[in-house]
């Protein structure tokens, strides 16, 4: 996964290729991508409640989605349901507009320096973050108490949370709609880094609203969260690089999280 070299890809590999999308593909992709990540945690939470939660055989949808969605392993299974769903959305995506899957997600090596020199950035922003959660007295995840006390196994919510969130979100924001939208800058008559600007501007906003469970406050530090992923993912070249910066910071909350309760 990693190589120890100094180079570090620049922006120009994003115009070696003629765009997979239009700019009206990509709009389209962006909203139909959205949806399906709604509708793939809601498919997730009704198959997964209806394996788990008891008595569901006479249960109500909106029964199965209220109850599942604060039953930890419902909701852990639903996250594993739902990233095979949209792990296979986006291959297919990318296949049948004759894209190369490697090269469009930027699934290869990435630079040990950059990559340690993330993980600094990455950790100055965990250690302020938490300082400033700490003087605001607030509580971001608190939604995660229901799941908590409820899951049958810890462990399978940490894998669920820590593991597989991280990769399925990495492969659609910062892979297959960073791309997507970055690549219609692609032409002589931009700068080569408005692209990667404007692909992290947008997908970082849209990361941060999707997360509907969160407040204001945890929204807006979550849009700094997704930049500095994004900046891995134009520093490294590399999808890999944001993959394990987000594991490592879930890892981290989570791990704060269980100490605080336990």
């Amino acid at each position: 996964m990693l190589k120890d070299v100094t180079a570090v890809p620049h922006l120009t590999t994003i115009a070696k290729h003629t765009p997979l999308f239009s700019r009206l593909g990509a709009f389209l992709l962006t909203i139909g991508m959205v949806m399906v990540f709604f509708a793939s945690q809601l498919l997730g939470v009704y198959v997964a409640g209806k394996l788990v939660l008891p008595a569901t055989k006479n249960a109500t949808v909106a029964d199965i989605f209220f109850f599942g969605s604060n039953n930890g392993t419902v909701v852990s299974l639903s996250i594993i349901i739902g990233c095979v769903l949209l792990v296979v959305i986006s291959i297919l995506v990318i296949r049948l507009r004759g894209g190369d899957m490697r090269q469009y997600l930027a699934l290869k090596p990435f630079s040990f320096a950059v990559g340690m020199g993330m993980l600094g950035l990455l950790l100055i922003f965990m250690i302020g973050s938490q300082a400033l959660t700490y003087l605001l007295d607030e509580t971001p995840l608190v939604f995660v108490d229901p799941l908590y006390q409820s899951v049958s196994s810890v462990w399978l919510l940490v894998f669920a949370m820590v593991i597989v969130a991280p990769l399925y979100e990495e492969l659609i924001f910062r892979g297959i709609l960073w791309s997507a939208i970055a690549e219609q800058f692609a032409v002589p008559s931009f700068p080569e880094y408005r692209g990667a600007v404007v692909a992290s501007i947008v997908t970082s906003l849209i990361f941060a609203v999707i997360h509907v469970q969160y407040g204001i406050y945890e929204i807006s530090t979550i849009v700094v969260l997704a930049l500095i992923f994004c900046y891995a993912r134009v520093k490294s070249g590399s999808l890999l690089l944001p993959m394990l910066l987000h594991i490592v910071n879930n890892g981290a909350a989570m791990w704060l999280y269980i100490t605080q309760v336990a």
